[in-house]
């Protein structure tokens, strides 16, 4: 399909807000210069700057304040899941899809932290899948955040992020408690091996 002019001036003024971003080195909670400066500064229409600022927002990565401006925000993929949900998740097979990815980068991601979490953090999360107070999509989202961040890689935590959002658009059960709980038993006891064969034993395809 070919883009028609108006388009092109749009994803070409979503790509030079990107680049302002990056070059600026803007992070969550800087302001983004008004409409105006961003028109002249990209040489683009305000029309067309004005429509890729709303993309921009509709996706969760700005905030506009009344009477302040425009602010750059922390990434959630709350919204972005809500948005594409209904679009993507309409096959059978895309919903697996979802699950297998989901799984496989669980399992890669416990294998990197293997040798990254101490002995705290293990009877932290002991205590939070013991605990009868906190919901099991909680303990699993609150587990899982602890391990992709010992893993150090950002990108495979957004990834996860977005891929545990569609996962509970499609009522997705989380493992059972006793899965955990053997997975910390292994960080305990230092067996590697072992975590493939778990989470293969608990997998849900």
């Amino acid at each position: 399909m070919t883009m028609t002019p108006k388009q092109k001036v749009y994803q070409e003024v979503l790509h030079e807000i990107r680049k302002f971003i990056e070059s600026n080195d803007l992070e969550p909670g800087d302001k983004l210069p008004s409409e105006r400066e961003l028109s002249e500064k990209l040489q683009a229409g305000r029309s067309s700057v004005r429509e890729a600022l709303r993309a921009i927002e509709l996706l969760g990565l700005i905030e506009t304040r009344h009477g302040e401006g425009t602010f750059l925000s922390t990434y959630r993929p709350y919204q972005t899941v809500d948005l594409l949900a209904s679009f993507i998740l309409q096959e059978n097979k895309t919903k697996n899809d979802i699950m297998l990815v989901k799984e496989l980068i669980e399992k890669e991601a416990a294998k990197i932290a293997f040798s990254r979490i101490t002995e705290q953090e293990i009877n932290t999360l002991n205590k939070l899948i013991q605990d009868p107070a906190i919901r099991d999509e909680q303990k699993h989202r609150t587990f899982f955040n602890c391990i992709f961040e010992k893993t150090e890689i950002l990108l495979l935590a957004r990834i996860w992020m977005l891929l545990e959002e569609f996962s509970h658009t499609i009522h997705a059960d989380e493992y059972p408690s006793d899965f955990y709980l053997k997975l910390l038993s292994l960080y305990e006891s230092k067996e590697y091996e072992p975590i493939e064969t778990l989470f293969n034993f608990y997998s849900k395809k």
